[in-house]
């Protein structure tokens, strides 16, 4: 604990603030997206994970459920169509995704649960990309730096290509906005974040 960085006063009150407002305001798109997905396919509408926090501490992590139930099961037949380097998996027609789903993905409607992560405490608004623990296994030693600050809803990467970026690039992208954090710097992602989602560019 002695090495973990607090957050700055000025990050946990915008997380709070920006959450609630989010939830508020999106509570219609939040139940018009449960709807579709529970007519969309069988199974949750919510998809929930573990994926590594701050020092690589697990939390849950939420998702409106974009895929069919036994998609894990199916990952292990699809490593070989992985279509980014290092430990992640991403595949531009991925079987797995269901009708709806595909279309939640393209507009990030999907990751609007987090919000809800955000509120808890577990993540940040602006900050690295939470990964599942298992693909951590397989970071170099320079690439745990992305692990030293709370994961966020948005970063460096989203605005920068997001699936369209390769991991190394997104990763060196995670560790020069966790060295340069500021308040202007989050209140200018955020803002870059909305026509990022509005064009779709890079999202799978």
């Amino acid at each position: 604990e002695l090495l973990v960085v607090p957050l700055p006063w000025w990050k946990r009150a915008i997380d709070v603030v920006g959450s609630v407002i989010g939830l508020a305001l999106l509570s219609p798109v939040f139940l018009l997206a449960a709807l579709a997905v529970k007519l969309g396919s069988p199974g949750p509408v919510f998809y929930t994970s573990k994926r590594a926090g701050v020092r690589g501490r697990p939390f849950r992590f939420f998702k409106f459920r974009t895929m069919y139930v036994d998609a894990e099961q199916r990952k292990a037949d699809l490593l070989q169509h992985n279509e980014v380097s290092g430990p992640v998996f991403k595949m531009r027609n991925d079987p797995r995704i269901t009708p709806v789903g595909r279309f939640l993905r393209k507009t990030s409607i999907d990751e609007l649960p987090q919000l809800w992560n955000v509120l808890r405490g577990d993540m940040s608004l602006v900050g690295p990309r939470p990964p599942l623990p298992e693909e951590t296994r397989f970071y170099a030693p320079w690439q745990r730096r992305r692990l030293e600050g709370k994961g966020g809803l948005t970063c460096i990467w989203q605005v920068s290509g997001r699936s369209n970026v390769q991991f190394e690039d997104w990763v060196r992208m995670d560790i020069h906005y966790l060295e340069r954090r500021s308040l202007w710097r989050d209140l200018l992602i955020l803002v870059q974040t909305f026509p990022a989602v509005f064009s779709c560019r890079g999202a799978r």
